[in-house]
């Protein structure tokens, strides 16, 4: 039972984890492994024979699952896999050359970028770069003056003669950092944590709770480590003991793998070649997504909100409708409220003429009070108690009723869900919004035999894919706007962070998550701009509409109206301009996102991804950079002041003033309201359009290259069409600009104090392009004191 303050509410939900034993002072019952010896090698590793305390004998197997990947796996039998497998699997290991020795006393294994030394007697495992330096070791086991544990090494957990988690530990030195876990809300450095890989919903964004765990963790020594398990694997990242990471997994093996870096971009690259690569959204899916809100709605309401839209010049690709396109109290039966909706597919068309794409909420339960609920009930549509009868869950937590959740392991079920949507997305439906979907109770039965444990974390995934795949057969993209995930979720884009609550520290909370999801392999991400819960006050409307402006993609949604208009007029013209200026970098985020999708670095990036050998970087959550070039600041709070990191190894001009910084130190900040503390990186080219209301279709158009300092600079400008190199060379008072690639560059601006005033493009002699202010008027700036 976790602790609970005395007085607060302990909030419970009907697909809370099962917990493991907890051992009683003096009770033994983890059996570790004490010494090993070789029975075969081959081309890609080994495979031993391990001796435990006890005297069982158990297997494991040391390989090399990639380049710069080494997979370690302990069972009773390697021929078992995890127990999720059933549904689907996590990773994708493909057999990869090893160089493989073995003498007397250990064993090693050579994947390239790292190499697993196994000490056969007593046994110890380690891992070391290709260099010789030591990346991480494991803990052989720790016990306090009274002879209790501490730690728990390589080996098994029983209770009562019954076995019931894995376990691995590794030495965590004093000043090591780690990152990663899915999407969390709490402070990045996940020392002294304990994150549970058990999908809840996170009730406001502000916990450890998570709608997006990731069984993986990054290191700032140079490594990742990564659980192949769906099951409720646990993380002890320095909680029990500040010198060891514990790893308990109550599967039927364990089975992790060690990603060599150096850097956090190349240990993601690696994460992908296991579990995936991104998926990237179409370039629409950039734009803005405008949400009907969670509250009734009406077809006359969704008209007069796009002709709002586009007559007070609001940037805006998706429309949004939530839960109210179906009838109240039947949700999610994805059929029209006739009422409400009586011509919808008229009402996408004349949509789809105004440039609107149109996003509808979903999730995968059917509310009892459905019509369709008994046919679905009859044919077996559901999960199942142990008993066989239906499982009726409160997914909504008392607010509205009782659901059944659609089995996703039974083929019948897939069809006949799939069936619901095709219609859907006949009439002119872009995209769906798949909600929810942690809610498989731990008890429950699956078609495929199941349980709700085995089932609770990829169901997720098995969710999102059924909904990706009907899309894509439909409308010819996989994209999906997805609230909860697992392992390997990157194929499923976008996420967002769920029911934030609308206030100042909700919004430091929700950047701390992206930035987690981030550094778990997820590149496009977001939230509720403005927050989901409750009514933000205009102040934070707008800083939190800054910020979504400038995170990978960008949604208005809320309990309330998020529109701009209900706002007052002052608030509605700042958060505004902050979607207009997302609408002018589009070149450089569709960049950054076709650069994400390629590599796994993520779009919203914490500092530590591009300089690694800055130790602040490591400590710095609520700041980051957007691509490579832009450093972002959101403000916090209704003082408009903040303390900003600039990362070592450039130098850094505001976009308001052009005033130049060095990197490497903090600043203190003030700025008023109509901006939000934004950087970019001296010598950065960054490519610019006019703002429109729409994504255009096809190659950008008549580009503006904005040469931040006029100095020497290199970029690569990223497209599945064709990426485009530019290349700045200043010479004496000429900057002389190349570019070799489709990108359609007209004309240059030059920002700086000490910026060349000729620009030569191409060969050809053009004039300098005035700079127009990303924000505002470019004055009225009060902050930038070095602290």
């Amino acid at each position: 039972m976790p602790y609970r303050p005395p007085l607060v509410p302990y909030e419970t939900f009907v697909a809370d984890p099962p917990d493991l034993p907890v051992r009683a002072p003096g009770e033994e019952g983890a059996d570790d492994v004490v010494r090993a010896r070789v029975t075969t090698t081959d081309p890609h590793g080994v495979t031993l024979a391990v001796t435990c305390a006890s005297g069982r004998v158990l297997v494991a197997r040391v390989e090399a699952a990639g380049d710069g990947i080494v997979r370690v796996r302990l069972a009773d039998d390697l021929s078992v896999r995890g127990r999720s497998v059933r549904a689907l699997a996590l990773t994708r290991p493909r057999p990869h050359p090893a160089e493989v020795t073995v003498d007397d006393a250990y064993a090693r294994v050579d994947a390239g970028g790292v190499v697993a030394e196994i000490r056969l007697d007593p046994w110890g495992l380690r891992f070391l770069a290709a260099d010789g330096r030591l990346l991480l070791a494991g803990d052989g086991g720790t016990r306090d003056i009274s002879g209790r544990r501490r730690t728990l090494p390589l080996g098994r957990s029983t209770v009562d003669g019954e076995p019931v988690a894995w376990h691995e530990s590794f030495v965590a030195p004093g000043d090591e950092r780690f990152v990663g876990f899915g999407e969390k809300f709490t402070p990045l450095d996940k020392r002294g944590q304990r994150p549970l890989m058990w999908n809840f919903d996170a009730f406001g964004g502000e916990s450890d709770r998570s709608h997006k765990n990731v069984p993986f963790y990054l290191s700032d020594r140079g490594y990742g480590v990564l659980v192949d398990s769906g099951l409720p694997v646990q993380f002890d990242v320095c909680a029990s003991t500040h010198s060891s990471v514990q790893i308990l997994v109550p599967d039927d093996l364990l089975d992790y793998y060690v990603l060599a870096g150096p850097t956090p971009a190349e240990v993601l690259d690696r994460l992908d070649a296991l579990t995936g690569r991104p998926y990237l959204p179409p370039r629409w899916a950039f734009g803005a997504w405008i949400s009907s809100g969670f509250f009734p709605d009406s077809q006359q309401r969704v008209r007069e909100r796009a002709r709002l839209i586009r007559e007070r010049d609001i940037p805006c690709d998706v429309l949004h409708l939530d839960c109210y396109w179906q009838v109240a109290g039947r949700w999610s039966e994805l059929r029209w409220d006739e009422q409400a909706f009586p011509e919808p597919a008229g009402m996408l068309k004349d949509l789809a003429e105004q440039g609107f794409r149109v996003c509808l909420w979903m999730n995968p339960y059917l509310m009892t009070d459905s019509p369709l609920y008994a046919e679905a009930e009859v044919a077996g549509y559901f999960l199942r108690r142990p008993d066989g009868t239906t499982y009726v869950a409160d997914t909504w937590h008392g607010s509205y009723p009782v659901c059944a959740i659609v089995d996703l392991t039974n083929p019948a079920a897939v069809r006949w869900f799939q069936g619901l949507l095709r219609p859907l997305l006949a009439q002119g439906v872009a995209v769906f919004k798949t909600d929810f979907a942690e809610g498989v109770p731990a008890d429950a039965v699956a078609h495929n035999g199941m349980t709700g444990v085995e089932l609770h974390n990829v169901y997720a995934l098995l969710f999102n894919d059924v909904v990706a795949d009907v899309t894509e057969e439909a409308a010819g993209h996989r994209t999906v706007w997805a609230r909860s995930s697992y392992l390997g979720g990157q194929r499923h884009s976008a996420q967002w962070s769920g029911d934030v609550n609308a206030t100042w520290p909700g919004m430091a909370s929700t950047l701390r998550g992206g930035l987690s999801h981030g550094l778990s392999g997820v590149p496009f991400w977001s939230h509720d701009t403005g927050g989901f819960h409750g009514t933000p006050e205009p102040e934070l409307y707008v800083r939190w509409t800054q910020f979504g402006a400038l995170s990978p993609l960008v949604r208005l949604h809320g309990t309330t109206s998020r529109l701009p208009w209900d706002f007052p007029p002052e608030a509605e013209r700042h958060a505004v301009a902050a979607l207009r200026l997302r609408y002018r970098l589009l070149p450089y985020l569709w960049s950054a996102a076709v650069a994400a999708a390629r590599t796994g670095a993520p779009m919203m990036r914490a500092l530590l991804v591009d300089t690694p050998q800055d130790p602040t970087a490591w400590a710095t959550d609520l700041q980051y950079r957007l691509g490579v070039d832009l450093l972002v600041a959101p403000v916090l709070d209704p003082s408009g002041q903040r303390a900003v990191y600039l990362p070592a190894g450039d130098d850094w001009l505001d976009a308001a003033t052009g005033e130049r910084h060095a990197g490497g130190r903090h600043l203190r900040v003030d700025v008023p309201i109509d901006r939000l503390p934004l950087y970019v990186r001296h010598g950065a080219l960054v490519p610019v359009v006019a703002a429109a209301p729409t994504v255009a279709e096809g190659p950008f158009r008549d580009v503006t290259l904005v040469a931040w300092g006029g100095t020497d600079g290199v970029a690569v400008v990223h497209d599945p069409d064709g990426d485009t190199t530019i290349t700045a060379t200043c010479d004496g008072d000429t900057l002389r600009v190349r570019v070799d690639g489709p990108l359609d560059v007209r004309r240059v601006s030059v920002v700086g104090a000490d910026a060349p005033r000729r620009v030569v493009l191409d060969g050809e002699a053009v004039p300098v392009t005035p700079f127009e202010p990303w924000f505002g008027d470019g004055h009225r700036h009060a902050g930038g004191a070095p602290i």
